[in-house]
Parts: C-alpha cells; sequence; structure tokens
C-alpha cells in the first residue's frame, strides 16, 4: 500500500477501475449489513433471516444511491478513495436476550467484518506483489481489486466507529455510556445524517476519522508485511 500504487491505480482507464472495484466494493457494504444481521440473530433477534437479508448475494442488499451511483461518481471523479452503502439490515432491538448491550455488539459486527475484510484483500494483494513481473491480467486485476478493497473496508471501518447515531459507533457508544448519557446520545440520531453532511461539507469529518484509518492501515502492513 503507498502513493505509488494509488497513483498507478488513478491511472487506470476509468472502465478498468470500476471494473476491479465492483467485487471490493459490493463485498465489503454486503458483508458489513449481514454481519449485523448475523449477530442479531445470535443474540436472538431473526428479523434479517425471516426477510432473507442474511444472504451473501449482493443483489440483496443493493441501493440504488448508496451502492451504485455513489461509488460511480467518485470513481469518475477520481476523488482518490471510494464510498457507499447498502441496505441497512432490519434489527429488533426488543427481540434481543440483552437490548442495551447486545444493540451495541451488533453495531460493532459491521465494522468489524470490515477490518476482517480488509485483512483478506491484504492477502490477495500481497499474493499479487510475489509476482512482481507478471502482466498477466488476473496477477493484475488481483493487485487492483486487493487495493481498493484493502482502501473501501479500512474506510468503512474508520467512518463507522464515528460515535454519532446512526452511525454504528454512535449505537456502540450508546451501549456502552450510563444509561442517562446512553439516552442523551440517542436523542442525536434524528439529526445524525444532517451532522454526518455537516461534518463532510467542512472537512471535519476527514480530520476526525482520518487518525483511525492511518493507524488501522499501519496495523495492516505491518501485519502483512506490505
Amino acid at each position: 500500500m503507498s502513493a505509488e500504487l494509488l497513483r498507478e491505480f488513478l491511472t487506470l482507464p476509468i472502465f478498468q477501475r470500476i471494473f476491479v472495484s465492483i467485487i471490493p466494493v459490493l463485498f465489503a457494504i454486503t458483508m458489513h449489513e449481514v454481519a449485523h444481521g448475523w449477530a442479531a440473530r445470535y443474540f436472538g433477534d431473526h428479523t434479517a433471516a425471516r426477510l432473507g437479508r442474511l444472504s451473501l448475494n449482493p443483489i440483496k442488499h443493493i441501493d440504488l444511491i448508496g451502492t451504485i451511483i455513489v461509488p460511480a461518481a467518485l470513481l469518475l471523479m477520481q476523488a482518490g478513495f471510494i464510498f457507499g452503502w447498502a441496505k441497512p439490515v432490519p434489527v429488533s432491538m426488543e427481540n434481543l436476550r440483552n437490548p442495551k448491550r447486545d444493540m451495541a455488539l451488533v453495531s460493532a459486527a459491521g465494522p468489524g467484518a470490515n477490518l476482517l475484510m480488509a485483512f483478506f484483500w491484504g492477502v490477495v494483494l500481497k499474493i499479487s506483489l510475489l509476482f512482481p513481473e507478471a502482466s498477466t491480467s488476473f496477477v493484475l486485476a488481483a493487485k487492483y481489486m486487493g487495493f481498493v478493497g484493502i482502501f473501501v473496508n479500512i474506510l468503512l471501518f474508520a467512518f463507522n466507529l464515528l460515535p454519532l447515531p446512526p452511525l454504528d459507533g454512535g449505537r456502540v457508544a450508546i451501549g456502552l455510556l450510563p444509561d442517562k448519557l446512553g439516552w442523551y446520545l440517542s436523542r442525536v440520531e434524528p439529526y445524525g445524517f444532517f451532522i454526518l453532511i455537516g461534518l463532510m461539507l467542512t472537512g471535519v469529518l476527514w480530520v476526525i476519522i482520518t487518525p483511525l484509518w492511518i493507524g488501522s492501515m499501519y496495523i495492516l502492513r505491518l501485519v502483512l508485511g506490505l
């Protein structure tokens, strides 16, 4: 993982960038949502299972704007990062055995899945780099898919840990805080989206999540020797 690899990726024709990004982006957001559903089922809520949302088939989780339009627009604009989301997996908190604790764990499962996916794609990238002289389509595709997979999963991991409802980090914080403080934080949820947009437009969001993103990338590179 380096600035050189990012520049190399950005010099690819746009159709090639979209092609190698489809699978990493789809499965980053799919695994994120399915992990919520799996965790909810483990703790007693079978809502997602009944609705067929525990499938790894990305089609069941695609959101037109978040899964297709936003990531494609970022690629076309050469934004330097790829971001998106899927349809949220429904969780009925009242079905959980210990609602406050279990909801925090269910929420944490999504970013946790992204972190695991980042390591998976890191292994894909590592293997592709073992063949530096190879220029076959398969090796090059694996290299760029590994790069995109790491990038988008670490970004989703860091972004979703922001302690702002309705993000996963906000729900984890509600579960960890004393009841009164958790209640006050939960009252922010109706305004969370607008706060998030404000943080994005002012650039504050990136200031907040960049240290976590860089730290996670550093650990991944250290463990995998990238």
